[in-house]
């Protein structure tokens, strides 16, 4: 492969709001967005551009496949649990089951030792039980 034979990143700013959207929701991405603009302004923007609209917008891998990779990524980093609990979270949003998202982390053990994927599953679960209480708090008022 030569490299004229590569997709260049786009760095497209309204597609990766919009992706960002898209994987956290817009309450989420608000909060964070902000509370981090606060502390380093211009800071967000530049990770949104970059990277929901650069590096995520180039072909190759599926939301699914990147969102597998995050988490792999995260968990062997480890120190990262804020960010891993939001990609456990963005993953469920586009799809994979808990049961996915568990054994991606139960297969890293191997790799990235046993500390680091005991701390992605505690972030794992965190998520889960926040992402299912905000499911549950969604009722509708007119329901009744």
């Amino acid at each position: 492969m030569e490299p004229a034979d590569l997709t260049p990143a786009p760095l497209d700013r309204a597609a990766g709001y919009a992706l960002l959207n898209d994987l956290a929701g817009p309450q989420t991405q608000a909060d964070t967005l902000r509370g981090l603009d606060e502390v380093a302004p211009g800071f967000p923007d530049w990770i949104v551009t970059s990277l929901f609209g650069g590096t995520y917008q180039r072909p190759g891998l599926s939301p699914r496949d990147r969102q597998v990779a995050n988490l792999a990524a995260l968990t062997a980093l480890g120190g990262v649990e804020p960010q891993l609990a939001d990609h456990v979270r963005n993953s469920l949003r586009i799809g994979l089951t808990r049961e996915e998202i568990t054994e991606v982390l139960v297969h890293l053990a191997p790799y990235v030792g046993v500390p680091k994927a005991l701390a992605g599953l505690r972030a794992a679960t965190a998520a889960f039980a926040g992402y299912a209480a905000a499911a549950e708090d969604t009722t509708d008022p007119d329901a009744a």
